[in-house]
């Protein structure tokens, strides 16, 4: 009887020190779970590890954290401090340092940069684009005398490839193709092709088939050497002449592929109508614009961030045609802010947008924002945003801070945009870059 009692009194023991156990384990995993909601914990890790400011602008911010003092790296020059904000004085790098009780709990290493501005645009431009060679954008048949063929289809050249050379002789625009079709086709020969396929280059034997229907010599292929549009100016660089528009990528209309451009030049454009945005059908502006005439400045680059190139000179958009500051991608916030475009004729016109959304990013992406339009009147005529707004500038707190580049088919209202950052840095414009410190003489 005594070691059955003890015996139950040693299972109940068990029983308890394990409900103890699990108990206190599920108390851990709690409190393991809630404290990245705590608000100091949150702060905490809100507090980035570096941070670029410019010098003599508008102070950049850092968090501040309960119970925590700040403090500048001593003896330091470079970076004062006025609360939580942070001026830069000088080009060059220092640190805050976060102290809880004299103790160092954080580190925010702080790169000033020079002081750097760019005039903003809002100006309808139109493009035209020379390709890389000629690009294929379809195949078609040859009707000969023993039945129909595809000669580009045998030679396994496909949509979206580009003629890049015909017997070791570039080919820069259409017309350079014919004369050596006819005397292939006369002498009965192949053609020796060089052709590139997304990154890669290959050659390729075509023979040109006499076409009964037409009396002519044909490859089978659908070519095109040309491509033009409409978009909006971004920003120009007074000091470089660069500057950068539309804020995505130009591709083939047929291939959907990203245009490789040979030259390109933009020009002036006159917004003639605009049809507005509905759900489900993006709007679009119609402009008029000749491309021989009205030319301001060349097109040297076709990237997922915009055209890029020099102007031949300042073009004024008659709102803000003085040098403005940027802001980088993580000092972009949510709220109200504006854009600039065309909605008649040359006339740029300021309108209220809001920035619902903003990604930093460390390294360049394209879809770094959510911008929805607010204005009234925009609304009234475009509905939001329409094609031929994209590289609309946006402007927030008087500072140029991105483009507006793609709209939302379902919410017409609603689109993205690409920062600023991203943009200047495809423009080939170091904005990083440190002046070297002038030697006492």
């Amino acid at each position: 009887m005594i070691s059955n009692g003890l015996g139950a009194r040693r299972v109940n023991y068990l029983k308890v020190t394990e409900i103890f156990r699990k108990t206190l384990g599920i108390l851990l995993l709690v409190a393991i779970v809630s404290v990245p909601f705590f608000k100091p914990v949150q702060t905490y890790f809100s507090i980035p590890d570096q941070v670029t400011i410019f010098k003599d602008q508008h102070p950049g911010t850092i968090p501040t954290l309960a119970s925590a003092e700040t403090k500048i790296k001593a003896g330091d020059t470079i970076v004062s401090q006025d609360g939580n904000a942070l001026i830069g004085n000088e080009v060059g790098e220092s640190s805050v340092l976060y102290e809880v009780s004299g103790l160092p709990i954080k580190k925010v290493n702080v790169n000033v940069l020079d002081d750097f501005k760019v005039i903003p645009g809002g100006q309808s431009i139109g493009v035209k684009l020379h390709t890389l060679g000629v690009l294929i954008v379809g195949h078609h048949l040859v009707e000969t005398s023993s039945g129909k063929v595809s000669p580009g289809e045998d030679a396994n050249i496909k949509v979206g490839d580009i003629l890049l050379k015909i017997n070791g002789n570039d080919i820069k625009q259409m017309s350079d193709v014919a004369p050596f079709v006819k005397k292939a086709g006369e002498d009965k020969e192949a053609l020796k092709l060089t052709m590139k396929r997304n990154d890669e280059t290959f050659e390729t034997n075509l023979t040109p088939k006499y076409d009964h229907k037409d009396s002519k010599y044909r490859i089978g292929l659908y070519i095109r050497d040309s491509a033009a549009g409409i978009g909006t100016m971004t920003f120009y660089h007074p000091d470089s002449k660069k500057y950068g528009a539309l804020g995505h990528v130009i591709s083939d209309m047929d291939t959907r592929k990203p245009i490789e451009i040979h030259e390109g030049t933009i020009v002036r454009s006159n917004v003639t109508s605009i049809d507005k945005g509905s759900n489900g059908v993006p709007g679009e502006k119609h402009a008029r614009f000749s491309a021989k005439e009205n030319r301001i400045g060349s097109i040297t680059r076709n990237s997922p961030f915009g055209i890029f190139g020099e102007l031949d000179k300042q073009v004024d958009n008659g709102l803000r045609d003085k040098p403005m500051p940027i802001a980088l991608s993580h000092q972009v916030k949510e709220g109200p802010a504006k854009i600039l475009t065309v909605l008649e004729g040359e006339k740029v016109e300021e309108f209220d947008v809001e920035i619902v959304s903003t990604v930093p990013q460390k390294f360049p992406a394209t879809k770094g924002m959510i911008v929805k339009i607010t204005d009234p009147k925009l609304l009234k005529v475009t509905g939001g945003i329409v094609q031929g707004m994209s590289g609309s500038p946006i402007i927030q707190d008087g500072k140029v801070v991105g483009a507006v580049t793609h709209v939302f088919v379902n919410d017409p209202t609603s689109g993205y945009g690409v920062h600023i950052e991203w943009m200047l840095h495809e423009a080939g414009i170091d904005i990083y870059k440190s002046k070297p410190k002038e030697k006492a003489s």
